[in-house]
């Protein structure tokens, strides 16, 4: 069983193939194109690269593709792309500007191209399905409920992955089974030992920190769309909303205006005045430049922020984790977190901290109550296990 992962951009089309002929998936290939001005081509490029790689004869190797669709309007999970289904996501166009239209043009051309194989999405909200209802709830009139303006909760699949391998990392396999298994087992089995709670850091050129106990989801710093939270590398994250009306009326901006504001020209570029990387950021930060070292604070505080409210609503934790771009690569954004708190059980070791890069390690104290690790996150691992596990429910 052969599972094609497609990772769609606006500009860039990415694939992993997995092989689930032994039981767990293992990688065969992985490649992609970046700078893609025609998506049909680049589809048509991946099929090529797959077939002279001699990974694939034909598209009847394929058993499915997958892919990490991010939201749909009224409906969530791991689910056949069907017509409906993406017309579903079509209604959340406005509310994920920057990720539902490339998914969306894919999938159609993908369905057009490879006609004769399933294509299943696991959508990003679907790790989300069991958080308390206090924390999906904004307070917004019933009707807007109703509408779907609520916190949704994105990033799923990373978060799902780094639930699983904290635990075993740390020796608790009976949670990470529960998380492995938490979406045939309706929020999963029950966890033998004492609660095992973890923040997760998923910090890249999107960012998001989820709180998670027993390999369950109990919040997510990203709401209603991923445009929310930690300020992400051009869109804005957290904004009162009345900053909106006020600059419409104030300006006289379009909805347009705003979007494009809000979308990308925003988050970190807006602050660091016009840097969208995070490397560049930090480069012209070392280099006495005021703006982008703001950028850095404003990063930094929003993450400890949003780790603060999960170590409450936790009452604790056991882990802390940074994961993605940023989160694997950056130790001394990892250091600037961590920094002073230790009254809460964090004591990052800053050699094993300066050391890492892109590489699994727990770079705490030996003393330190709360161990802090790095952790490479594998999305595409997740999907592709919930696509298998999709395709053999829908045989029996």
């Amino acid at each position: 069983m052969k599972i094609l992962i497609a990772n769609l951009g606006s500009t860039s089309v990415k694939y992993r193939l997995f092989d689930f002929s032994s039981g767990e998936g293992v990688l065969l290939v992985k490649g992609g194109i970046e700078r893609v001005n025609d998506h049909a081509t680049a589809i048509e490029q991946v099929q090529s690269e797959l077939k002279e790689g001699g990974w694939i004869t034909s598209q009847a190797d394929l058993t499915a593709i997958g892919f990490k669709t991010i939201m749909a309007e009224g409906i969530t999970g791991c689910l056949e792309l069907t017509e409906e289904v993406v017309e579903s996501m079509e209604m959340c166009n406005y509310v994920a500007p920057a990720h539902n239209p490339p998914y969306i043009k894919g999938i159609r051309l993908f369905a057009n191209k490879m006609p004769e194989t399933p294509l299943v999405g696991l959508f990003e909200t679907a790790f989300y399905q069991w958080m308390p209802e206090s924390s999906t709830r904004y307070a917004v009139p019933k009707s807007w409920h109703e509408a779907g303006v609520r916190r949704w909760g994105f990033h799923g699949a990373s978060h799902k992955f780094i639930a699983e391998r904290s635990a075993e990392l740390l020796g608790r396999e009976d949670v990470a089974d529960r998380a492995r298994n938490l979406y045939i087992d309706d929020a999963g089995s029950k966890v033998e030992g004492p609660p095992f709670r973890v923040i997760s850091c998923h910090l890249g050129g999107s960012s998001s920190i989820t709180g998670i106990k027993d390999g369950t989801a109990i919040g997510n710093s990203m709401g209603l769309s991923p445009q929310s939270g930690l300020p992400h590398n051009n869109r804005v994250g957290d904004l009162d909303s009345m900053a909106v009306l006020h600059m419409m009326r104030r300006n006289n901006l379009s909805v347009d205006q705003v979007e494009q504001a809000l979308c990308c020209d925003s988050g970190l570029k807006g602050l660091s005045g016009g840097h969208n990387d995070i490397r560049d950021i930090q480069t012209a930060a070392d280099r006495g430049d005021t703006n982008s070292r703001l950028a850095l604070d404003v990063f930094v505080n929003s993450a400890r922020h949003w780790i603060g409210a999960y170590f409450a609503q936790l009452n604790g934790i056991d882990a802390l984790v940074f994961t993605a771009g940023i989160g694997e690569n950056r130790a001394a954004i990892r250091a600037e977190i961590c920094a002073n708190m230790d009254q809460l059980g964090i004591q990052l070791d800053s050699s094993k901290n300066a050391s890492i890069e892109a590489e699994e390690a727990i770079i705490s104290r030996e003393d330190s109550a709360v161990k802090v690790l790095v952790i490479p996150t594998n999305e595409e691992l997740v999907v592709a296990r919930e696509v298998k596990r999709f395709l053999d429910n829908k045989k029996n």
